[in-house]
């Protein structure tokens, strides 16, 4: 097996681990508000705290892994959220909670920036979209593994023994990371004259070029377009990862076995849409060329998961709202690869910063959607299909957005 596989195969074990982490809360959601006696409202708080400083540290992390690399950066990231991880466990109280998620959100910001220097810097272009798929598709394996591994913990100890375990996966993956991987390709033995040549032949990054200039990114209409269809994106996505298992439960009331099937089906989906996404959208890029390659499955992306959303949330039968939003999942997780794809395309060398911009502002969708859900059930009456109107808007907005996105357009 080429190197570079080999490095893909880490980042796919990554991508599991963040899913697994992140999901994890929101699958002991009923068990932890019960405990600590939070409110629906309240427990927004608590996943807009995570989505929050993951939104802050996002964009400095980027900008590190570019300059110090990915290597070190990532053993800081894995290790730090790993630690908060394993915290979760301790909490006692609602203020506690949302100070240990703030902190394991600034842990993880900046994890996907650095995969993404990482594609920049060992794969040759025409396998980006491929790359970018394996590790989206690993999330959504994960957060499918999630009720099946965090639900038997919690149901089999506690709640809290879930983030224990999954603390000290995420400890282990930093040690074995740390050291068998090297920053560049010509750095790592064993990587093959003929491997390393047709890296170089085709690679997205400068290795003397370190300046970005700000100014042409603000300027830029391709970045703010790239960034507010991320952030649109994010309030679709957030639904999935912190608010899907309390509307199953709680809005169409679901029992913990159907929970299981129900949460894991629609990150099974997203799984198949990221594989399919990356790989198509690199035969497109060759056939059609590199814009219609990325804009095409970008729009069809969000653009399709939209409409099933709507449908979800207008249908009374709750099978069917389940299987319509496993089927949105599936359709939004088209556009995920695609997108940073597009940012190792335009960011080149700086593919860590301009992932990180992108991520950080679509973030801050995630930080509005975890406070405004709760509220917008309140305000409904306890209708926890309400906020799914506004998640189907927002994914529309944001498949329009991409007419505008220019993957061809470099930065910096």
């Amino acid at each position: 097996m080429q190197i570079r596989y080999k490095v893909l195969a880490y980042l796919f074990s990554l991508s599991v681990i963040v899913y697994l982490d992140r999901v994890c809360i929101s699958l002991v959601s009923g068990q932890i508000k019960k405990d600590l006696s939070i409110s629906t409202e309240m427990w927004g708080w608590v996943l807009s705290a995570f989505a929050l400083s993951y939104a802050i540290f996002e964009l400095p992390t980027g900008i590190m892994g570019d300059r110090v690399g990915p290597r070190r950066i990532l053993v800081r990231v894995v290790v730090w959220w790993s630690v908060f991880t394993a915290l979760t466990g301790t909490a006692f109280h609602w203020i506690h909670l949302v100070i240990v998620r703030f902190l394991f959100g600034a842990g993880e910001a900046g994890a996907y920036p650095n995969t993404s220097i990482v594609v920049a810097r060992w794969f040759p272009a025409s396998e980006t979209g491929m790359a970018q798929s394996y590790i989206w598709a690993a999330g959504r394996i994960g957060g499918a593994l999630a009720p099946i591994l965090v639900l038997s913990i919690a149901q089999a100890y506690h709640w809290r023994a879930a983030f224990w375990v999954l603390g000290v996966i995420g400890l282990v993956w930093a040690v074995f990371w740390w050291y068998w991987f090297r920053d560049f390709p010509h750095e790592k033995p064993g990587v093959s004259g003929q491997e390393l040549t047709k890296i170089e032949a085709e690679r997205h990054y400068n290795a003397d070029g370190h300046h970005l200039d700000w100014r042409q990114v603000l300027r830029s209409r391709n970045v703010w377009a790239l960034m507010l269809m991320f952030h649109f994106y994010m309030w679709g996505a957030y639904f999935f990862t912190g608010w899907l298992s309390t509307y199953l439960e709680e809005g169409r009331h679901f029992t913990v076995e159907q929970r299981k099937i129900f949460v894991t089906l629609p990150f099974f989906l997203g799984a198949i849409g990221c594989f399919v996404s990356g790989y198509a959208s690199d035969w497109l890029s060759k056939r059609y060329g590199l814009k219609f390659g990325r804009r095409s499955l970008g729009m069809a992306g969000m653009g399709l998961s939209s409409l099933v959303i709507l449908c979800a949330a207008m249908t009374t039968n709750n099978e069917h709202a389940a299987i319509l939003l496993s089927i949105g999942m599936g359709f939004k997780d088209l556009t995920l690869p695609v997108a940073f794809a597009v940012c190792v395309d335009i960011g080149q060398h700086k593919s860590g910063t301009v992932s990180g911009a992108m991520n950080m502002f679509g973030q801050l969708g995630a930080v509005f959607l975890g406070v405004v859900f709760g509220y917008i059930v309140k305000m409904n009456g306890g209708d926890f299909n309400a906020p799914l109107y506004l998640i189907s808007g927002l994914l529309f907005l944001g498949s329009l957005l991409w007419l505008v996105i220019d993957p061809t357009e470099k930065v910096g």
